[in-house]
C-alpha cells in the first residue's frame, strides 16, 4: 500500500483549556490545508489543561505533548520541537486560518529571499474601546517593526535562533521575531509577512477585562512589554481563568 507523502508544513498550537476555541481553529487550518491541496501535521501542546483540550484536539487529528510550565515561550517551543515537518507555523489555539493562509505560507516560507515571518492579524470584533486599547499597544509594536500574530520558518533557522526564550514570561513572540529577523540578515533574506490571507483572533481579553481595560491601563502594557514582570503576566494571562 502507497503510503501518504509526508507533510510540507507543521502547524504548532500552544493551549491552556482551549476546549471553547480549539475546534475552530483546527477547522480553519483543515480547510485551508484542504484549499491548498496539501498534508498538514499538526502539534497541539498542552499546558496545565484540565478541560477536553485533548480529546478535542486528538478527535480532529492533531497530536498532543504536554509542558505545564507558567512560560508560554516553553510551551511553544514544546509545540514545535513535537513537529517534523520542515517547515513550521506557529498558531494560538484562540485564533483561526483564513481559506488562503495555508497557500500563503508556503509560497513564503520556501521562497529564498525570506527568514520567515508573521502575519496580519485581525480581532474577531471592534468596537470604541477595543480600537483605543489597540492605540496604546500599537506604538510598542511598531517600534520593534516586525509583524508577529502567527509566525512561519524553515525549522533549520528556528533552531539557528535557538527558538523561543525561555527566560522571557511575555512577549516572547516579538523577541522571536527580532531574533529571526536578525538571522535573516547574516544571510542577505528579509523577514516577511503576509498581508492578504492574515489570521482572526478572538477578542477574549476585551470580553474578560472589558473593551477599555489597556486604554485606562497603559502602565500594565508597559509591564507586560518588559518580558519579565511576573506580577503583569500573570494577571493579565497566566491566572486568568478559562
Amino acid at each position: 500500500m502507497q503510503q501518504p507523502p509526508p507533510p510540507r508544513l507543521a502547524v504548532a498550537i500552544p493551549a491552556h483549556n482551549e476546549a471553547k476555541f480549539i475546534q475552530r481553529c483546527l477547522d480553519s487550518i483543515q480547510a485551508s490545508a484542504a484549499l491548498a491541496s496539501v498534508p498538514v501535521e499538526v502539534v497541539v501542546a498542552l499546558n496545565r489543561c484540565t478541560d477536553r483540550t485533548q480529546a478535542m484536539a486528538e478527535a480532529m487529528g492533531a497530536r498532543c505533548v504536554v509542558n505545564d510550565t507558567r512560560c508560554i515561550a516553553a510551551v511553544r517551543n514544546a509545540a514545535v520541537r513535537g513537529t517534523t515537518a520542515p517547515a513550521v507555523v506557529t498558531l494560538d489555539a484562540d485564533s483561526w486560518m483564513a481559506p488562503g493562509t495555508v497557500s500563503a505560507i508556503l509560497r513564503h516560507v520556501h521562497d529564498p529571499r525570506y527568514i520567515g515571518g508573521g502575519t496580519y492579524m485581525w480581532p474577531e470584533r471592534m468596537s470604541l474601546g477595543i480600537f483605543f486599547s489597540m492605540l496604546v499597544v500599537v506604538p510598542y509594536v511598531l517600534k520593534r517593526g516586525v509583524s508577529a500574530g502567527m509566525f512561519w520558518f524553515r525549522r533549520e533557522d528556528f533552531e539557528a535562533v535557538g527558538g523561543f526564550d525561555e527566560a522571557l514570561i511575555s512577549v516572547e513572540d516579538i523577541d522571536f521575531a527580532l531574533r529571526l529577523q536578525a538571522h535573516g540578515r547574516l544571510q542577505g533574506k528579509r523577514y516577511g509577512t503576509i498581508r492578504r490571507h492574515g489570521i482572526t483572533t478572538s477578542c477574549r481579553k476585551f470580553d474578560t477585562f472589558g473593551d477599555w481595560y489597556l486604554w485606562r491601563n497603559p502602565q500594565l502594557v508597559k509591564e507586560i512589554f518588559e518580558g519579565t514582570n511576573r506580577r503583569a503576566a500573570d494577571h493579565f494571562y497566566y491566572d486568568v481563568r478559562r
